[in-house]
């Protein structure tokens, strides 16, 4: 009988021991859920932020490129609406010079009849032929002077439309830099990401950081970017001389 007893005894406490090894178990199985779970959230989280920052970044770049696309299409008009200014006013000053050149011939013309018909003012007729032709000069020097202010503004418009294009080409180049960091620092993620030890993980860090600050400072000019339009910053320079005809009313230096 007693030994009976004893083999239940220890029967129950075998099961005992089985239900406290089935519960320690379970136990750890939850454990190693919860972190696999809360290892798997971390890693979605980090995912999402990159995600969010890269997109943060594009939005940003094609922001940037609408503006300057807008900056050289509303430069591209200004120049397109000064252009016909300058020409309106070379044809103007053409016309102008051979209207009072027809004046002034025509004027020479009844003037030359008149004293035919009294040749007594042989001297009245010497001083309107002198008038005449010096009417005549005035006018050529006038019609010069025009057709050289226009061809000094056709070159400055042509060393602007250069100025331009530099501008655009280096406009270009940056875009370009952008795109290569960008790309550069995606991958530096990606790596990150599964990255497996803590020395890679600091050099990874390390080169996205350097990249990062290379893209800073794309973002603000590059430190050798010309201003916009082309045009130098004033720096207390020497000031150019003007060039511009007297009395030439399209003149920049006004």
């Amino acid at each position: 009988m007693s030994e009976q007893k004893e083999s239940s005894v220890l029967f129950s406490l075998k099961e005992l021991m089985n239900l406290e090894e089935d519960r320690i178990k379970s136990e750890e199985a939850q454990k190693a859920a919860a972190a696999a779970a809360a290892e798997k959230a971390r890693v979605e989280a980090e995912r999402a932020a990159r995600d969010a920052e890269e997109h943060r970044i594009r939005t940003e770049e094609e922001r940037r490129r609408n503006e300057e696309r807008r900056s050289r299409e509303e430069a591209a008009r200004l120049e397109a609406i000064r252009q016909a200014e300058i020409e309106k006013a070379r044809v103007e000053a053409e016309q102008k010079a051979r209207l009072e050149a027809m004046a002034a011939q025509q004027h020479h013309e009844r003037s030359l009849a008149a004293l035919q018909q009294d040749e007594g003012k042989k001297k009245l007729r010497k001083l309107l032929i002198g008038g005449a032709i010096a009417s005549v000069l005035v006018i050529g020097i006038v019609t010069v002077v025009a057709v050289d202010s226009a061809q000094k503004n056709e070159a400055r418009i042509q060393a602007e439309a250069a100025r331009a294009r530099e501008l655009e080409e280096a406009n270009k180049r940056l875009e370009a830099q952008f795109k290569e960091s960008e790309g550069k620092m995606a991958g530096l993620r990606d790596q990150l990401a599964t990255a497996k030890d803590e020395a890679t993980r600091l050099a990874l860090q390390k080169q996205l950081e350097a990249e990062q600050q290379k893209q800073e400072q794309l973002r603000r000019g590059g430190g050798g970017r010309p201003a916009a339009g082309g045009a130098p910053a004033s720096g207390g320079g020497t000031k150019a001389p003007c060039n511009c005809a007297p009395g030439d009313p399209l003149c920049s230096c006004l």
